[in-house]
């Protein structure tokens, strides 16, 4: 029994913290999704949280005037279709020289891709009517209004950087300042929807909330990669400068294999006795 314990002690022992993080962070993420699907399920019936859409709404047309709208304009052109991609290739980039990795190119990369998709068939299976041209600020879209696809990569994208730069990050103020300016940009992008009356507030906070989820969940997936990672390789995360070094034992096994082959070899007449053996074998 206290073999047992002394194993699987050992092995948890280090990564305690994250497997933490796992089981917290799983939580989160399940919460996240339930919370999407009742504003989802709101929305499809008109009534609960969608009764803060026209007020929203009304809200924002009070403080609309022209300077503001074009300077609103030209920051909510940043998540589109164009600006998105151009921001994430520049920031995935950056990361790719500092790292000297491609882990942000995969990471950013595969939950961009997921994101577009989900937001791609989400939008065609509700298909959702967004405010009235009317109520919104020029030029006009025309695509589907359930979820806000500015949003909802917005926050998948610059999240994954967000937690990509504070991996890379060794002080605590250079984290939260990350973290700061990240849920800022998220924050402005969202509301910059229905400001603009591109989207309604429940179209935004559906992005925020499923974004959010899948979020945790790439990240989620990577810690647990390091934790599986971490019992096969030896060394740092692989690099371009620094390759993976596996390894099937603990240091401590190795080293005291390696202490047991030195006194094998200083042992006297250690050699003789291996050839005596090996001859009577023969000879027999």
């Amino acid at each position: 029994m206290k073999s047992l314990i002394d194993r699987y002690g050992r092995w948890l022992g280090p990564y305690a913290a994250l497997w933490i993080t796992l089981i917290f962070g799983g939580l989160l993420v399940i919460t996240l999704a339930l919370l999407g699907a009742e504003v989802y399920q709101s929305v499809v019936a008109k009534d609960g949280v969608a009764g803060l859409d026209r007020p929203v709404l009304e809200l924002a047309k009070q403080y609309r005037n022209p300077g503001l709208d074009t300077a609103v304009t030209a920051f909510t052109y940043i998540g589109g279709g164009v600006g998105m991609p151009i921001l994430a290739s520049i920031l995935v980039a950056w990361l790719i020289y500092v790292s000297r990795s491609w882990r942000p190119l995969i990471l950013v990369g595969g939950a961009a891709a997921v994101s577009i998709t989900a937001t791609t068939v989400s939008k065609t299976l509700l298909g959702r009517v967004r405010p009235d041209h009317i109520d919104a600020v020029p030029p006009f879209e025309f695509s589907p209004s359930f979820p806000s696809g500015h949003t909802l990569n917005t926050t998948v994208v610059i999240g994954a950087v967000v937690y990509l730069i504070c991996l890379q990050a060794d002080k605590t103020w250079v984290r939260v300042s990350v973290i700061t300016a990240g849920a800022l940009f998220i924050i402005c992008m969202g509301l910059s929807r229905v400001f603009l009356g591109h989207h309604w507030m429940t179209d935004v906070i559906a992005a925020w909330l499923l974004g959010l989820a899948w979020l945790g969940m790439v990240i989620l997936a990577h810690r647990l990669f390091h934790v599986i990672r971490r019992r096969e390789q030896a060394g740092p995360a692989p690099t371009f400068e620094h390759p993976a070094e596996l390894t099937a034992k603990e240091p401590n096994e190795r080293a005291q294999e390696q202490g047991a082959d030195t006194a094998r070899e200083e042992a006297p007449g250690a050699g003789g006795s291996h050839g005596g053996r090996r001859g009577d074998a023969a000879s027999g």
